[in-house]
């Protein structure tokens, strides 16, 4: 079906300053030595941006401003220290750090935290009140890792978060569903929203993978809130098949049992067969089909209001392919490109599914029998 997807991005959001390390910082006692581009460096969405600019999609997407977030959005998910900790540092000379000791950030990082955060909140706004039926928030820095009191994982806030906060509060939405693709797992969004049965959190992620003791299928809510976390994790090396699988009988069912009345999706494209900080297969044409899984069961229980908030992913060369593809699932039109590594990867076993791979979703997929009603 024909929609209108916005689609959204600021210059700023290539401008998030993330040190000189590799992965953490730099340490010349232990051997870590400085490097110009960050394993999270900006320019890998930038590109993706970029792409999307040169290509025939650009004339098929609505493209929506981003704003800064109120420091009222973010203290709905995150505590005031968190906050005040991001802010305070934000004014240093070389800023600060999230709260893991391996999420830097520059001086004036808290604004462009804002920003991000803001335009998941801009992006979730045009589709609730119907100025576009989807959206693409191509957002920087991520967001899923940062729990209540602390950032981690290369994120400052959880913008994913702040926005189902803000459709719950200001939009008048009572229940959300937020379906994370990401390869790692949503341990911030699950810890936010861990009691609370009005938020349905869904995270399909590498298992062991990060963080390490993290995402287990056992976690699943508390209080009122149990059922409402979904963990789906995946052994190493799962490819399009079992993700498509994994979408089909857990992620899909769990949606159509919660009735969400928005979905946000956690587009993290770590998953993918390129990635340097995963071991998962999926290729441009697995996320293509993740999204219309996405799409269709959208259009059944939420007439199709989808806001896609970028998460992780840092592969220079294959994340702008597997954006490209989303995009161009969402819109129904071609970008003429293709999957420029796609004959590379049809030999390496990206649509193999194993017996233990099969397995791992049939136990996930039991968690759907507790998900919350309406």
């Amino acid at each position: 079906m024909a929609r209108n997807v916005g689609y959204l991005w600021d210059a700023l959001y290539g401008w998030v300053d993330t040190g000189s390390g590799g992965f953490t910082p730099a340490d010349p006692a232990v051997g870590l030595q400085p490097i110009g581009h960050h394993v999270a460096h900006p320019d890998t969405k930038r590109r993706f941006h970029e792409a999307v600019q040169v290509s025939p999609l650009r004339t098929h997407l609505t493209t929506l401003e981003a704003r800064p977030a109120e420091e009222a959005d973010l203290l709905r998910v995150h505590d005031a220290k968190h906050v005040e900790s991001i802010k305070t540092q934000s004014d240093n000379p070389k800023g600060g750090d999230a709260g893991d000791g391996a999420t830097p950030f520059g001086k004036g990082g808290y604004d462009i935290g804002l920003l991000a955060a803001g335009g998941a909140i801009a992006a979730t706004e045009a589709v609730v009140d119907g100025t576009v039926d989807t959206a693409y928030a191509l957002i920087n820095p991520p967001g899923h890792h940062a729990e209540r009191a602390r950032g981690m994982g290369f994120c400052l806030f959880n913008n994913a978060s702040v926005a189902a906060a803000y459709a719950k509060e200001k939009l008048g939405l009572n229940r959300v569903a937020i379906v994370d693709w990401d390869v790692h797992h949503g341990n911030g969004t699950q810890d936010i929203w861990w009691e609370d049965p009005s938020v349905l959190t869904i995270s399909l992620h590498q298992n062991k993978c990060y963080p390490p003791e993290s995402g287990f299928r056992e976690d699943n809510g508390e209080g009122a809130g149990e059922g409402a976390a979904l963990n789906i994790p995946l052994p190493p090396g799962s490819g399009n098949a079992v993700y498509e699988l994994a979408m089909a009988d857990v992620v899909v069912p769990a949606l159509r049992a919660f009735e969400p009345e928005l979905i946000i999706v956690a587009s993290g494209f770590d998953a993918s067969v390129m990635d340097p900080l995963a071991r998962q297969m999926v290729t441009q044409s697995g996320f293509k089909t993740l999204t219309a899984q996405i799409m269709a069961i959208a259009d059944e229980v939420c007439g199709g209001k989808v806001v896609f908030v970028q998460e992780g992913g840092y592969s220079p060369y294959y994340l702008p392919v597997c954006g490209i593809g989303v995009l161009e699932t969402l819109t129904g039109k071609d970008s003429g490109f293709g999957d420029p590594f796609g004959v590379l990867f049809s030999t390496q076993g990206v649509d193999d599914l194993f017996d233990h791979q099969r397995e791992e979703v049939a136990e996930a997929a039991k968690l759907v029998a507790k998900v919350p009603t309406p």
